[in-house]
């Protein structure tokens, strides 16, 4: 379903760079909030959380953490709150689950497979660790699938979607995650049009090539039709280039310090700051960027006034 307006999502955190690759990637609730409510403000109409230890920064499904940045970007912006149901390769499904149910919010991720997730190569790169448990996760992944089992799919369905009333950013990181979304689509338990997340890039994962990207929008328009909405994001240095082509095919983009550290060759020194650049880029190929009500009836989301925050 091609629109006439670009929804920007910004992922704040997420769980897979580490404090020691960036001064500027947030991790206490106070940077997370901070970061996310400038996000917001510079034109992300959907923000993508993930929360981390405040004490070291590692990946943490602990709801009292998100409890403690949720309602304070709640009560200073209109933005979309997006709940990781991914959180890492390492988390039980009940730990991903947990904050989201306690949360019930408008969206969140949901990955559509299980899959290889390899960070390790980020081991490569000579540098100082903070924490002793960065390049023991990194590590782990060499040999971790994150598991994303059909099973998996339908409790996240049916106890966040059915249960909540929460709608869902579907994570695609291989074309065959589209084949299991239409399965899900076909068997009642994904109403309305989806709203899907071309991942490119991620090492087990179908790499962020215009040719790939071309071939997922191929292979959903074969199973959807006109009936879905698609986003893009694209890991590391290719984010700008993937999520550009992304808006020109009629898609909408993801932008954010989960996805990429860099603005342009040089870090980027907040979230806000990939915001500000991809809209620049959305504004001067004359597209529209969404608000987050525009989103919210674009995605068919319940309203900001019926999450549990």
């Amino acid at each position: 379903m091609k629109s006439k307006k670009v929804i920007i999502t910004c992922a704040v955190t997420g769980s897979v760079h580490t404090p020691s690759m960036s001064p500027h990637l947030p991790y206490t609730p106070e940077d997370i909030a901070a970061q996310a409510i400038e996000a917001a403000e510079a034109g992300a109409s959907i923000l993508h959380l993930h929360a981390r230890d405040p004490e070291n920064g590692r990946p943490t499904a602990d709801p009292k953490i998100f409890m403690r940045f949720l309602p304070v970007i709640k009560q200073a912006s209109d933005a979309v709150i997006n709940i990781t149901t991914g959180g890492s390769s390492l988390m039980t499904l009940e730990d991903r689950m947990a904050a989201a149910l306690a949360a019930e919010p408008e969206m969140c991720s949901l990955n559509m497979g299980s899959m290889n997730f390899g960070l390790y190569p980020m081991l490569d790169r000579p540098r100082e660790w903070q924490h002793t448990w960065e390049p023991e996760l990194l590590e782990a992944t060499r040999n971790t699938i994150f598991r994303n089992t059909f099973g998996d799919i339908e409790t996240i369905l049916k106890r966040l979607g059915e249960g909540c009333g929460t709608r869902f950013e579907f994570e695609c990181y291989d074309v065959g995650h589209l084949y299991t979304l239409a399965h899900f689509r076909d068997r009642g338990l994904i109403p309305g049009t989806p709203f899907i997340q071309f991942v490119l890039g991620i090492l087990g994962g179908i790499g962020a090539d215009p040719e790939n990207l071309m071939h997922m929008k191929r292979i959903a328009d074969k199973l959807f039709g006109d009936d879905y909405r698609f986003s893009v994001l694209a890991a590391g240095r290719k984010q700008t280039p993937m999520i550009t082509m992304a808006a020109t095919l009629g898609g909408s983009v993801r932008v954010g310090l989960e996805d990429s550290l860099f603005d342009g060759r040089e870090l980027a020194t907040s979230n806000a700051a990939q915001v500000h650049r991809i809209r620049a880029v959305l504004e001067g190929l004359s597209l529209e960027v969404a608000t987050p009500d525009e989103a919210r009836a674009m995605l068919g989301l319940k309203g900001g006034d019926r999450v549990a925050f």
